[in-house]
């Protein structure tokens, strides 16, 4: 199977992604004819039993799990001069997976009518849905009303503009607020959890419908009010909210984190409340995901 390439936007080179248990995604995911004989029905299987998803999620928990830490940290070149901890003080797998960065290590945007990114992952992102060529898979056309499960919501942000954000085992899990905000309530849309790794997603759009997923809509004074969704993948054990709804919020503000596993973020913008940064939508018209931090900025508001 093709390499999975992205654009590091720091650094602005193209790089490899390594990808944590690929040998096994790709005999999911893959098109061999063991994987589609085999692994497709295992996906389904694996996907439909959250059984399997929380008992991978509780064995990260487990102290015994502390010892794939370092090996982890060495194969994945993880940096640890960002933590807020020494890795040695990490008291499982899922303690590490979850960890929290040193103060400062991700400035925020400072101008308040920038929205910035926000969590550490692969993003792409998309002006306007309606011109979204690239979210035709095999087929199949991506579908806001099946993704919010709300008819009116999908009607008020057909010609608004989208993020999404993919995020790695290899990053820093805790994910935030893009803007000054007042949250609501977070809603959970109940679902599958399929991989969202792009090995995945390139055979089956319909994953980010598909999966257990969250609504939630911040209401804020320079983007109108924001959709932010988090999408659960298979081995995910958890998503965890962490912020108190219905008061006013900065950007920055932690909003939650995920347990161990890969997941993704969808964030949706009402047409004209934001214009994405030039270089973030350049990558994303060539089909090729960006990789961006916390706090860096993600567009400016038309107001």
């Amino acid at each position: 199977m093709k390499p999975i390439i992205y654009i590091d936007r720091i650094t602005k080179k193209k790089c490899q992604e390594s990808v944590y248990g690929a040998e096994f995604l790709r005999f999911l995911y893959g098109d061999t004819l063991a994987s589609n004989i085999l692994g497709a029905p295992l996906a389904h299987l694996l996907a439909r039993i959250p059984l399997f998803s929380s008992f991978y999620g509780w064995r990260q928990n487990r102290k015994c799990s502390a010892k794939k830490i370092a090996p982890f940290i060495k194969n994945f070149d993880v940096d640890t001069t960002e933590f807020a901890k020494d890795p040695s003080l990490f008291v499982s797998f899922n303690d590490f997976f979850t960890r929290h960065l040193k103060p400062g290590t991700r400035p925020i945007d400072p101008n308040p009518t920038t929205a910035i990114i926000p969590a550490d992952g692969r993003y792409l992102f998309y002006q306007n849905i309606k011109d979204v060529d690239g979210f035709v898979v095999k087929g199949k056309k991506f579908n806001l009303t099946e993704l919010l499960k709300n008819e009116k919501l999908a009607k008020e942000y057909a010609d608004g503009s989208m993020a999404i954000a993919r995020l790695c085992p290899t990053d820093y899990h805790r994910y935030h607020f893009p803007c000054d905000c007042i949250p609501s309530q977070t809603h959970f849309i109940n679902g599958w959890l399929y991989s969202v790794n792009p090995i995945a997603i390139k055979n089956n759009i319909d994953i980010f419908i598909e999966n257990k997923r969250t609504l939630c809509i911040l209401d804020s004074t320079h983007f109108d009010k924001v959709i932010y969704m988090e999408i659960g993948a298979t081995c995910v054990g958890a998503i965890h909210e962490t912020y108190t709804p219905e008061i006013l919020t900065p950007k920055g503000a932690e909003k939650g984190f995920f347990s161990f596993g890969a997941s993704s973020l969808i964030l949706l913008f009402k047409k004209n409340t934001i214009r994405f940064d030039q270089d973030l939508l350049t990558h994303s018209t060539e089909h090729t995901e960006i990789k961006c931090l916390m706090g860096q900025s993600m567009g400016q508001s038309f107001y």
